[in-house]
C-alpha cells in the first residue's frame, strides 16, 4: 500500500487497453495510488471499464484526461503511433507521463517528446518494466560480479502467436509492427548492458519479414549488433511465432546466464547460471515487475529519486529501432495524427 501519511499518484487511463489491468491498474492497487479518470474512443466501453476496474470517473475525451487539474500522472497504453502526439499534449499540460513502448512513432517524434519533456519539467519514462525486476537486475549483478566473466555474447528473443488480423499491431499507420511491439524489449534489453561492452551497440545487420496482406509491417525481424568491447549481439522478435518466448541469454569469457522470460519475470522468476563450477537456478521472485515500475516511477515524481529510463533514453531506443528497419528493408514507421 502507499507509505502512510504520503499522497498517492492520481493517475489518469489514456483508452481502455486490455494491458492496462496488468501493467497499471494491478499495481496501483497494490501500491495505494488513486486511478482518478479514463478515457476512451468509446465512452461506453470506457464507462464499463472504470466499473470493471475500479476507476472513480470517466472523462468525455483524451484532451479532456489531459488537462484534468486533479490528474498528475498520464499513463499512455494507446496503440503505437498514438504514444507520441498524446504524450506531447499530455508534457504540454504540465502531466508528468508514463508511456507504453515506444515512447513515439520514429526518432523525429521522439526527439520532440523529449524537447516537450524538458520543457515541461516533469517525470517522463518508456514503460520498460523488465529493467526494475529482480531477475534483470541479477543479470547485471552477474556481470559486474565478474562470475561470468567478460562479456562475448548476448541473445534475446521475444515472440509471440500472431494477434488477429484486426489488431492494430498490424496497421502501418498506427506504427505497428513487430519490432516496435516485441523487439524493442529485445533492443533496449542488449542497450542495457553497454556499462559491460565497453559502450553502446551498433547495428552490423538486419533482417525481417513482411505480413502477408499488411505492407510495410514486419511480422518478424532479426537484428545483429556489435559492441565497441568486441561482444557480439543478438535481437530477435515475432509477432506470428508458434508459442510464447521471452528469453535473454548473456554469455561471458567464464560462463553463461539464461532468463527463461525476462519480459515477464512474473511468470518465470528463473536465472539459469552455467560456469565451470557447474550450474545452478536462481528464483528471483514472481512479484510484477510493473508493480515495481510503478514503484520506481512514483519515486520519482513525488522525491525526484533517479531513474534508469527518461526521454534521452526514449530517443536512443528508437533511433535504433529505426536504424533496425532501415537494414531489414523497411521504412521507419510513419507518424500518426491523433
Amino acid at each position: 500500500m502507499s507509505e502512510p501519511g504520503r499522497e498517492p499518484l492520481r493517475i489518469g487511463l489514456l483508452g481502455a487497453a486490455r494491458i492496462t489491468e496488468r501493467s497499471l491498474i494491478d499495481p496501483a492497487r497494490a501500491t495505494g495510488h488513486r486511478l482518478v479518470a479514463v478515457a476512451a474512443r468509446d465512452r461506453a466501453r470506457a464507462g464499463a471499464f472504470a466499473a470493471g476496474h475500479g476507476v472513480e470517473r470517466v472523462a468525455g475525451s483524451y484532451a479532456e484526461l489531459v488537462a484534468d487539474p486533479e490528474i498528475d500522472v498520464v499513463y499512455n497504453p494507446l496503440a503505437n503511433g498514438l504514444h507520441g502526439p498524446w504524450n506531447l499534449a499530455a508534457l504540454a499540460a504540465g502531466k508528468h507521463v508514463l508511456s507504453e513502448k515506444p515512447s513515439a512513432s520514429n526518432t523525429q517524434e521522439a526527439t520532440e517528446v523529449r524537447q516537450a519533456a524538458r520543457e515541461a519539467g516533469t517525470v517522463f519514462m518508456e514503460a520498460f518494466h523488465y529493467l526494475f525486476h529482480p531477475v534483470t537486475r541479477r543479470l547485471h549483478e552477474l556481470l559486474d560480479s565478474g562470475e561470468l566473466g567478460a562479456l562475448r555474447h548476448v541473445e534475446a528473443m521475444v515472440a509471440i502467436a500472431a494477434p488477429p488480423d484486426t489488431d492494430p499491431r498490424w496497421s502501418l499507420p498506427l506504427a505497428g509492427g513487430a519490432l516496435m511491439d516485441l523487439g524493442c524489449y529485445s533492443l533496449h534489453a542488449l542497450r542495457m548492458l553497454a556499462p559491460w561492452a565497453g559502450g553502446a551497440p551498433r547495428l552490423a545487420g538486419a533482417r525481417g519479414g513482411e505480413r502477408a496482406g499488411a505492407p510495410g509491417v514486419d511480422e518478424w525481424l532479426d537484428a545483429d549488433l556489435e559492441f565497441p568491447g568486441g561482444a557480439t549481439g543478438s535481437a530477435r522478435c515475432h509477432m506470428a511465432y508458434d508459442g510464447l518466448e521471452m528469453s535473454i541469454r548473456i554469455v561471458g569469457s567464464r560462463g553463461e546466464a539464461t532468463a527463461p522470460n525476462f519480459v515477464l519475470p512474473q511468470l518465470d522468476d528463473r536465472i539459469v547460471v552455467r560456469t565451470a563450477e557447474g550450474e545452478r537456478t536462481e528464483r528471483l521472485g514472481t512479484r510484477s515487475s510493473y508493480t515495481y515500475q510503478l514503484e520506481a516511477f512514483a519515486a520519482a515524481v513525488r522525491d525526484g529519486a533517479a531513474l534508469p529510463l527518461d526521454a534521452d533514453d526514449a530517443v536512443t531506443t528508437m533511433a535504433l529501432i529505426d536504424d533496425c528497419y532501415r537494414g531489414a528493408g523497411f521504412e521507419p514507421r510513419p507518424r500518426t495524427r491523433s
